[in-house]
């Protein structure tokens, strides 16, 4: 029986590993470095209180016509559990695309891919950094910055393309010239995103739920998260989540965090002034928060060894939604039952 590790526990990652569950396969490891599942579906909690959270990831899930018939059944399933649930809050200046619909996760982003986790029966490990894969008597070493290596038989990466570039051990010269030129022509924007929470009972008088901005440099979106979601309680404190622009994200991706927090508050001030005092902040910058070109020619994965298997994607193979990481993960699937 094959030991698989999958590199990440964000939406590919838990959607691979929740595809595998059943295909005769031992036993299933993800590994991540986070703290917590989600990747760049991440849902963040108050430090004051638990039940009060923020979409910092993505805000909601799209189903467009196009395509639709091979992913509603990935959407239905996720709406009969009540995992997600359809966007009825008022949101400025989203375009609707003809014959789309978009859902929020009422328990935040991250319980999608915990819902996917969960149903793979895997074996799921936090703070595992990896940090180099060598082959090792025919399986896999991989490496991790805490911890002994481990041996696997199948490995899955679904990290950003970049940090597969930065791998150390024998995958360095088992990535052929021609799929690293692939790999490194893949890139993604960058941007920052705040978190802002608030005690129970606070009040905040805006008519919208979200809205997009257009002419402010710094902030691209804000999102009075818990009306986002359609959960409005007075015995949950609300929370406000603001994305920057993409432009705003690149030019201080090195700055002091503290700094370009600042920098955001202010600027949201401007915009929102009638908002009062939060609890609590978060700042989260995300390196890698879309990809703007993905890897070419690739159908969602591209095999990096056959034998034993060493496989990697991710939205870098197709593109940065939640239908391009569950088309990725199918593909990243079904690429391991046929190899199995």
């Amino acid at each position: 029986m094959a030991q698989v590790l999958v590199v990440g526990a964000g939406l590919t990652g838990g959607a691979c590993a929740a595809l595998l569950r059943g295909a005769a396969l031992g036993r299933i490891a993800v590994w991540d470095k986070a703290r917590g599942a989600g990747g760049r579906m991440s849902t963040s909690r108050s430090a004051r209180d638990a039940a009060c959270i923020a979409d910092l990831g993505a805000q909601y899930i799209t189903l467009e016509a196009e395509g639709a018939e091979t992913r509603r059944s990935f959407y239905e399933e996720l709406l009969s559990h009540g995992i997600l649930k359809p966007l009825t809050a008022p949101i400025e200046g989203m375009v609707v695309k003809e014959g789309s619909c978009n859902y929020v996760a009422p328990q935040g982003m991250s319980s999608v891919v915990k819902y996917y986790l969960k149903q793979s029966g895997a074996d799921v490990f936090y703070e595992q950094h990896v940090t180099g894969i060598s082959l090792r008597d025919g399986k896999w070493e991989v490496s991790r910055k805490m911890g002994l290596p481990e041996q696997f038989d199948v490995v899955v990466l679904t990290m950003p393309v970049p940090q597969i570039l930065q791998l150390q051990g024998d995958i360095v010269n088992i990535i052929n010239e021609s799929q690293k030129q692939q790999l490194e022509s893949a890139s993604y924007s960058s941007r920052y995103a705040l978190g802002l929470f608030y005690e129970a009972g606070t009040r905040i008088d805006v008519p919208w739920a979200a809205q997009y901005i257009t002419d402010n440099p710094c902030i691209r979106f804000i999102s009075i998260d818990n009306k986002k979601r359609n959960i409005e309680s007075p015995e949950i404190g609300p929370s406000v989540v603001v994305h920057t622009t993409v432009t705003f994200g690149s030019e201080h991706l090195d700055s002091d965090p503290a700094e370009v927090q600042q920098l955001i508050l202010s600027h949201l001030e401007r915009i929102v002034p009638s908002l009062p005092k939060p609890a609590s902040i978060k700042c989260q910058k995300w390196r890698y928060s879309q990809v703007t070109k993905a890897v070419p020619n690739c159908l969602g994965q591209m095999i990096l060894h056959s034998q034993p298997l060493l496989i990697c994607g991710g939205d870098g193979f197709t593109f940065s939604n939640f239908n391009g990481c569950i088309d990725s993960a199918m593909s990243l699937a079904e690429a391991v039952k046929s190899h199995l």
